[in-house]
């Protein structure tokens, strides 16, 4: 039967109230990641497309990617390629049982962050 005393019950915390933790935005963080480099792999895809079709074709897409906003696209790419793996990692980690705890999380969940941008700045360099 239905409840008919639906206004006598509390209410949800108001999100204005709620304290974000680092482990659910690094989470959500993730699944940004996932998504914007769905997003760069379709440019690559297009410049290598544009390549096999004609001159111009490719001189359109690569004045794209060269460009200064192909150059942020593409490192921000770069950077989310490295934190979507470091985290992927993290979470086989996890699935093993280790690091659960939240002191150890948090660590991890710093771990990633940076690490994500000392791999991107290496292999910017190296590159």
């Amino acid at each position: 039967m239905a409840d008919v005393n639906r206004g006598n019950r509390p209410l949800s915390p108001h999100i204005t109230i709620y304290r974000p933790q680092l482990t659910s935005m690094t989470s959500i963080l993730t699944r940004i990641t996932g998504n914007a480099m769905l997003i760069s792999a379709l440019l690559v895809v297009w410049w290598f497309l544009a390549a096999a079709t004609s001159a111009d074709a490719y001189a359109t897409a690569n004045g794209v990617l060269t460009s200064w906003f192909g150059d942020l696209v593409m490192t921000l790419s770069l950077w989310g390629l490295w934190y979507h793996t470091l985290a992927g990692v993290r979470h086989l980690i996890w699935d093993q049982g280790v690091g659960l705890d939240l002191d150890t999380a948090y660590k991890m969940g710093y771990a990633v962050i940076g690490g994500s941008f000392v791999l991107t700045i290496l292999t910017i360099l190296v590159i």
